[in-house]
C-alpha cells in the first residue's frame, strides 16, 4: 500500500506489490524516537536498524521494539545494503556530514529541521541529491499538520482577502540547547510554516535577541519580516517563558485567523474587519468596524510526523516530490542565516532615544 496526501489527511491507496522502504533511523535523543514509532505504523516503511551513540539511548529502543537492530557505527547502516533510507535525527550541527556521506552510500535522506548548518552545506546537499537521483526531505513537520493546511486553503482561495500581517509567538520554559540559538532550535517552524502559506520569501528581515542563561546562546528572539505585496510578519521565540504557547495570529482584510497549535479547537476564523468611509464633508474621517460570527472547523487529529513519514516513503518510491520539499528546506536555512546576520551585522540600525534635560 502507498499514502497519498491531501488537505493534511492519511488515505491509504492499494498498491499490491509494492515493498516497504527500510529505513535506518540515526539518532535516538528527543525526536528520533518519536520517528522510529511512527515508521513501525506506516504501512510503507520497515524500520530495519537504529544507531545512537548512547548505550542508554539504545537500551530504551530495544525495549519496546526487540526486533529493531541496534548499533552505534553509523558507517555500518552506510555498508548495509538492505538500507535503502535513512532518518537523521540528531544535532544540527551533524546533519551536513551525516546526510551527505549517507547520499554518497546511495541512500535516500529524511534529516530533521532544519536541513543544514549553513546556505552552503543545505545548497550542497541538495546537487548531491539530485545528482543521484535520491530523495532528499527536510524534516519540517508543521507542514503535515491539519490546523496548517486547513490555513494555507484559507489564504489561498482568497476567503481571507488581503494578508495584512501575521504574528506568531512560540515560546515556553525549556528546552534549552547548548549546541544552537532558540533562532536555529524554533524558529524553523515558523519559517517553514510562512513559507508554505505565503508561496515566497521576505524581502527583509531584521531582528533582536538576547543571551539570558548561556553565554552567547539566544534564548529569545523577536523576528520581523516584509514580504513582497506589504504583508509584514513577526515571530516571537524563546525557551523562558512561564507558560507554553503557540499562537499565530493572521489579519486579512476580509477575515481573521487564530491558530493555537495547544488548544482542542486550533483554528477560529473571525468575520471581523475595517473599512473605510467615503468622507460626506472636507475633513471628515469615518470607519467602518465589522465584528461578525467566529467560525471554529472542525480539524482532524491526525499526527503530522506519520504524514510526513508516509509522504518520503511514497517520494522514495515513486519519485514524487514531497510537501516539505528541499526548496522549502534550503529557504528556511536562508531565512535563518539572515536572521544571524541582522543581529551581527545590524543591518537594521535601532534609533537612539535620549531622555530631555530638566528645563528644557
Amino acid at each position: 500500500m502507498f499514502t497519498s496526501l491531501k488537505h493534511g489527511r492519511c488515505t491509504l491507496l492499494a498498491g499490491m506489490g509494492r515493498e516497504p522502504v527500510r529505513i535506518a533511523v540515526v539518532g535516538l535523543g528527543y525526536w528520533g524516537p518519536n520517528v522510529v514509532r511512527n515508521l513501525h505504523e506506516i504501512p510503507d516503511a520497515a524500520p530495519e536498524i537504529v544507531c545512537d551513540l548512547r548505550p542508554e539511548g539504545l537500551a530504551r529502543i530495544a525495549r519496546r521494539y526487540p526486533g529493531l537492530d541496534m548499533t552505534s557505527d553509523f558507517s555500518r547502516i552506510l555498508a548495509d545494503e538492505r538500507i535503502e533510507a535513512v532518518a537523521i535525527c540528531t544535532p544540527v550541527g551533524t546533519h551536513y556530514e551525516l546526510a551527505r556521506t549517507a547520499l554518497e552510500a546511495g541512500k535516500h535522506v529524511f534529516v530533521e529541521k532544519p536541513l543544514a548548518g549553513s546556505v552552503p552545506e543545505a545548497e550542497d546537499l541538495v546537487r548531491r541529491a539530485e545528482g543521484s537521483g535520491l530523495v532528499l526531505m527536510p524534516g519540517h513537520t508543521f507542514l503535515y499538520s491539519p490546523p496548517v493546511n486547513l490555513i494555507r486553503e484559507l489564504i489561498a482561495s482568497g476567503q481571507l482577502g488581503d494578508i495584512y500581517f501575521i504574528s506568531s509567538s512560540r515560546v515556553n520554559l525549556g528546552i534549552h540547547q547548548s549546541d544552537v540559538s532558540i533562532i536555529w532550535d524554533l524558529g524553523p517552524h515558523d519559517f517553514a510554516i510562512l513559507l508554505y502559506w505565503l508561496g515566497m520569501l521576505p524581502e527583509r528581515i531584521s531582528a533582536v535577541s538576547r543571551s539570558c542563561i548561556l553565554p552567547d546562546i539566544a534564548d529569545v528572539a523577536f523576528v520581523s519580516l516584509e514580504y513582497p505585496g506589504g504583508t509584514v510578519a513577526h515571530v516571537e521565540m524563546s525557551w523562558l517563558a512561564p507558560s507554553k504557547l503557540r499562537r499565530t495570529t493572521i489579519v486579512g482584510s476580509e477575515r481573521m485567523v487564530v491558530y493555537d497549535d495547544t488548544s482542542t479547537e486550533p483554528v477560529r476564523i473571525f468575520d471581523a474587519g475595517v473599512m473605510s468611509r467615503e468622507p460626506e464633508t472636507f475633513g471628515e474621517f469615518r470607519l467602518t468596524y465589522r465584528t461578525g460570527s467566529i467560525v471554529t472547523p472542525r480539524v482532524e487529529a491526525t499526527e503530522p510526523l506519520s504524514l510526513e513519514l508516509a509522504d518520503f516513503c511514497q517520494a522514495v518510491r515513486t519519485g514524487s516530490t514531497p510537501r516539505s520539499s528541499v526548496e522549502i528546506g534550503c529557504d528556511v536555512v536562508r531565512m535563518i542565516d539572515a536572521v544571524e546576520e541582522s543581529l551581527k551585522e545590524a543591518v537594521v540600525p535601532p534609533v537612539a532615544l535620549s531622555r530631555a534635560s530638566p528645563g528644557s
